[in-house]
């Protein structure tokens, strides 16, 4: 886990600076701390920020909010929802595609989006 942290805090830290916002003036967008944010950015942090912070973070840096979470080490609070909502299904559906590569996934996602559509047709 201590690579994930560091490797998130180093990307934040460069898209960040690229973006222009001072460590200041990010920190009072999201939220936090000078301090705080230093620490994410230099994986010294003793936890990452909650994933709704890592959204904000990756919203005002034109990030994808998905994939940034899960680079922080965190779950989307809606993924989370889901799963604690089907507790049986939703793990082993998971484990089924552990596995396949990010292009099947994808189809995957396509397919099951259009029998949701043509089920709530009917």
């Amino acid at each position: 886990m201590g690579q994930r942290k560091a490797h998130f805090g180093t990307m934040l830290r460069q898209r960040r600076l690229a973006k222009g916002y001072s460590l200041r003036k990010f920190a009072e967008l999201v939220d936090v701390s000078p301090t705080y944010l230093s620490l994410v950015e230099t994986g010294k942090a003793e936890y990452p920020p909650s994933a709704e912070r890592v959204r904000v973070m990756a919203e005002l840096l034109g990030e994808d909010a998905d994939q940034w979470t899960a680079l922080a080490g965190r779950m989307p609070e809606d993924v989370k929802g889901i799963i604690l909502n089907e507790p049986e299904a939703m793990p082993a559906l998971l484990r089924a595609t552990r596995g396949m590569s990010a292009d099947q996934l994808r189809e995957l996602t396509k397919h099951i989006e259009r029998k949701n559509r043509e089920g709530k047709k009917t």
